[in-house]
């Protein structure tokens, strides 16, 4: 039941794909060991454009097969999210592809209003949880950090949460602060995987990717330079500890609209 995660954080050449995924299959073929779960950054073949019309791809398309082809040839599940067109809308998305060729979406709720996100993408309204060796995961993307409700485990739906981000280095005490605390109020793993480097709009990034247990303690060593977390998550720890402190019990019922 142990989960198996590869976490890649790495500088994104600006708004150019083709460059981009010739450098992730790279890193993903440079990992030590076998991962189950392989996670990339927000919009990883791009960065943090606003500028959608000139690189969004429409979905089943070149980002698609590659990521199929990255989890077939890996065996493992591979997830981050990019630019998709469609119906007309543009979307930060975040595709899950498993090693068999099935994929579910999620698309960003919360917009980064700061970056006029807002004005280029369409927000999305469906949270996810999927299945992986029998851990249940939930993704989101970068903002959504911000916001526990949307994030909250109610019945402990979910044993990971996951977080793909493009956090700028000057807020990077906030991601550090919400990574921890959203695992503490969860009884969850968290997992934050953000890039490094400078983007096209002169942000710099300092990676901090992270894996945080249930107690919100940091498992890995915080970095700001090109690296690849690999860390193997204990399924059995996380069970006994929700049984000795079951604070999910107590927790307040609401309802999203």
């Amino acid at each position: 039941m142990d989960l198996r995660v590869a976490l890649i954080q790495t500088s994104l050449y600006w708004e150019n794909p083709t460059a981009n995924l010739a450098m992730l299959e790279e890193k993903i073929a440079a990992l030590e060991q076998p991962a189950d779960l392989i996670v990339l950054p927000e919009m990883f073949t791009t960065g943090f454009t606003m500028k959608p019309e000139t690189v969004a791809e429409p979905m089943n398309l070149t980002t698609f097969k590659w990521m199929r082809q990255m989890a077939s040839q890996t065996g493992a599940v591979v997830t981050g999210s990019y630019v998709v067109k469609e119906n007309g809308n543009y979307f930060n998305r975040l595709l899950w592809m498993q090693p068999d060729g099935e994929f579910d979406a999620y698309d960003k709720r919360h917009l980064f209003r700061m970056g006029k996100e807002h004005e280029h993408y369409a927000a999305g309204e469906r949270r996810i949880i999927k299945e992986i060796k029998g851990w249940r995961v939930c993704p989101l993307i970068c903002y959504d950090l911000r916001f526990p409700v949307w994030a909250r485990n109610r019945q402990m739906e979910y044993d990971l949460l996951v977080y793909v981000a493009n956090w700028p280095a000057v807020r990077r005490q906030v991601w550090n602060t919400l990574l921890q605390a959203r695992a503490i109020e969860n009884l969850s793993y968290a997992i934050g995987v953000n890039r490094v480097g400078e983007d096209g709009n002169g942000l710099y990034h300092a990676g901090d990717s992270a894996v945080i247990d249930f107690k919100g303690e940091l498992l890995n060593r915080r970095s700001a330079n090109e690296i690849i977390i690999e860390q193997t998550l204990d399924y059995e720890a996380l069970r006994a500890f929700r049984e000795r402190f079951p604070a999910h019990l107590d927790a307040d019922e609401f309802e999203i609209k």
